[in-house]
């Protein structure tokens, strides 16, 4: 599907608002891609559909992860919004005909993050957090500049304003953001010690 088809069905599919923050979220990651050195188109793409199934009422979310054997955990099975990632990649391949594994896996750790990411894997969780329109998060100047100069100390960054807002609201935390928090802040001990 043409990036052009999926922006007019996305339109149909999201609230006014979010269809904007997709829009944001794909220029975005379009921009940290040449910053990079990674294909625009790619991370364009999974920019636009990253929240591809962020709309769907959150009974349907679970129904349609039962349906296609998509794991659920705890955490989720009690805040199934959360659920958007992952329903999302199968979205995108399913609905959407994208077959690309980079463009799924980003979309699919683009919550919670993951160890290890790949480079569109990081660009895309970035760019949902400091898209223009983005506005109430902590630190969101820094951590915005930070992206354009260091991706992986704006990643351990972001995940820990996260897990810090999450704790402060007495939010489950999902086991899959501490362990990405845990794998990046060693992560970034060992660069420093270098």
């Amino acid at each position: 599907m043409e990036q052009n088809e999926i922006r007019k069905k996305l339109k149909k599919t999201l609230d006014k608002g979010r269809y904007v923050h997709t829009k944001g979220v794909m220029y975005t990651a379009g921009c940290l891609a040449m910053a990079y050195g990674y294909s625009v188109e790619k991370a364009m793409l999974a920019g636009l559909l990253h929240d591809c199934a962020k709309c769907i009422p959150n009974e349907e979310k679970l129904e349609m992860c039962e349906k296609n054997d998509i794991a659920i955990n705890e955490v989720e099975a009690q805040s199934p919004f959360l659920l958007h990632a992952k329903l999302g990649a199968f979205l995108a391949e399913e609905e959407y005909g994208v077959k690309d594994p980079d463009v799924l896996h980003a979309i699919k750790v683009h919550t919670t993050g993951a160890p290890d990411m790949s480079l569109l894997d990081k660009i895309v969780f970035i760019a949902d957090y400091i898209e223009p329109g983005r506005c109430k998060a902590a630190h969101l100047d820094q951590i915005r500049q930070l992206a354009f100069r260091d991706l992986d100390a704006c990643l351990l960054m972001i995940l820990r304003d996260t897990l810090q807002f999450e704790r402060g609201r007495g939010s489950m935390i999902d086991p899959a953001t501490q362990i990405a928090y845990e794998y990046y802040r060693q992560y970034q001990k060992g660069k420093e010690e270098v």
